[in-house]
């Protein structure tokens, strides 16, 4: 085969473009952003999913009495067993005017009993945080389920009229999805920190949980269906 000029050009520049850090450095941050996409997809699709389905799903007015939400799609099972970092998902909260909801925060979810119980090697997680006392709490750069809050598993159905005692006094309600099956599960000892990489991805330069969910920050356009869910199925629009 005979090679042209134009072909060693372009070969030149390949090699050129591969050695280059600036370059290299473009293509893992285009990566990360298509990861963080896909992320914020799925935690739409999941939310959409069990807040769609009244009869097995999470009760409304619980959605309408939470202060934030926490989702976290494709919860790794075999990552858990060994300890590793396993789940990555988003926190949003309540705008501070209570209309709306907030930017999406980048969160890792890590150990403690995540409900595989119900089946399956991948685990959808929802954990709705009832009290505002919990937020600050949450936001922090490590924050333990049940130890740094109470938590209990969440009632499923149309209406939360299925609370216990316990429910209605616990600061973090907690749910589980897998294979189909969904239903209310404990979190506890399952430990929640900032994922740093995700908003550096959403926001284009280093931003904290805090900043993001209770400030002023414009959601980015990849957020925008699971912000819509979250609208569509709450109907508070002010706090009482």
């Amino acid at each position: 085969m005979r090679v042209t000029k134009l072909m060693l050009a372009a070969i030149l520049v390949a090699l050129v473009a591969s050695s280059d850090p600036w370059v290299r450095k473009s293509a893992a941050r285009t990566k990360g952003d298509n990861d963080t996409t896909k992320r914020l997809n799925a935690a739409a699709d999941v939310l959409g999913e069990i807040l769609g389905a009244p009869d097995k799903g999470i009760p409304h007015d619980l959605l309408d009495k939470a202060a934030c939400a926490v989702v976290v799609p494709n919860v790794k099972k075999g990552a858990f067993i060994v300890g590793a970092k396993y789940g990555r998902g988003f926190i949003v909260c309540r705008r501070k005017s209570g209309r709306d909801w907030s930017a999406p925060g980048g969160v890792i979810i890590e150990g403690g009993s995540v409900g595989f119980q119900i089946g399956g090697s991948e685990t959808d997680v929802i954990m709705l945080v009832m009290n505002e006392g919990a937020i600050d709490k949450l936001l922090s750069s490590k924050f333990t389920v049940g130890g740094d809050a109470s938590v209990a598993a969440g009632p499923v159905g149309r209406t939360s009229s299925a609370e216990t005692d316990a429910q209605l006094r616990a600061q973090i309600l907690t749910y589980s999805r897998s294979r189909g099956l969904f239903a209310g599960v404990s979190l506890q000892g399952a430990t929640l920190r900032p994922d740093d990489d995700a908003n550096k991805d959403m926001y284009g330069q280093p931003m904290s949980n805090k900043d993001v969910v209770l400030g002023n920050v414009k959601p980015p356009p990849a957020a925008a269906r699971l912000i819509a869910a979250l609208n569509r199925y709450s109907n508070r629009r002010a706090r009482g």
